[in-house]
């Protein structure tokens, strides 16, 4: 996709941090944004102030984790712009620990925002993309621990999910004229720590996000920092268009967690050299 002037885009997650840096990227680049968040206010201020840019820019509230709204805002899309041709499934949340300090709520809640609502909107989106034969393009947003896992908190789950339904669905959908490409953020400027702002009533119950091990007070101390300062989302909002443009397979937006991908990929060879030259038992 080339040439993204004049075509339409759905942003879940959009109202600030990534996904607003994404809707703003597109946007200058002419795209018409359908801006999607369950925070009203933060929602209507980001619509507002893109507009003051001269951006095509809408927007709907949706709790991405019930498929019945997520619908609602695709049919809010079309009613407003007719085809769609990028979905970006941006929103999510952090929420729990690790082992000890897991809850339903926690893992219902992460499942139903960082996974299920990035299943829903490829099940929605996709057959719109298809229907107008222009092709098109799908960004999930995973994250770095999507490919490393720092423990086996509901966070880390969710992000390998997609990562996994990211890669499987670029194979499949290619032949249907749609890229999927998977995006994996280190540390941005965002919200994503105080996700629990957003927490729906039904999902009481929910753990704060928290590390795994060591002191939980100066461990959460330390990722807020390293958030705080962390990269300009606008900057992730500018690759993950120029990783549109160019049908990317994945989008990072640095190299500092490169040496422990390669480490993990260096596990897995082991565990094939440990068995090498065995004749498997039939």
């Amino acid at each position: 996709m080339k040439d993204l002037a004049g075509k339409t885009a759905v942003v879940t997650g959009a109202a600030s941090g990534i996904g607003l840096g994404i809707a703003t990227a597109l946007a200058q680049a002419g795209v018409k944004v359908m801006m999607c968040d369950i925070e009203e206010g933060a929602l209507a201020k980001a619509v507002e102030g893109l507009r003051q840019t001269n951006a095509d820019v809408e927007g709907v509230r949706a709790d991405v984790s019930l498929k019945s709204e997520l619908q609602a805002a695709a049919d809010a899309a079309v009613a407003r712009y007719g085809k769609i041709h990028i979905l970006v499934n941006n929103a999510g949340v952090t929420g729990g620990g690790g082992y000890g300090v897991w809850t339903d709520a926690s893992w219902n809640w992460t499942i139903g925002v960082n996974l299920m609502a990035v299943i829903w909107g490829v099940e929605i989106f996709g057959p719109l993309m298809e229907s107008h034969g222009e092709g098109g393009q799908i960004v999930n947003t995973a994250s770095i621990a999507g490919l490393i896992s720092g423990n086996g908190g509901p966070y880390n789950v969710t992000k390998y999910g997609v990562v996994a339904l990211s890669e499987g669905l670029r194979v499949e959908l290619a032949p249907r004229g749609i890229g999927v490409s998977v995006l994996c953020p280190g540390f941005i400027r965002t919200q994503i720590i105080d996700s629990t702002r957003n927490l729906p009533e039904r999902f009481s119950g929910v753990t704060p996000a928290s590390p795994a091990s060591g002191d939980p007070v100066e461990a959460l101390k330390a990722i807020r920092e390293r958030i705080a300062g962390g990269i300009d989302p606008l900057y992730v909002g500018e690759l993950v268009r120029e990783g549109v443009e160019n049908d990317w397979a994945y989008i990072f937006t640095d190299n500092e967690f490169e040496p422990f991908i390669e480490a993990r990929f260096a596990g897995i060879r082991q565990g094939f050299d440990q068995i090498r030259g065995r004749e498997p038992r039939r």
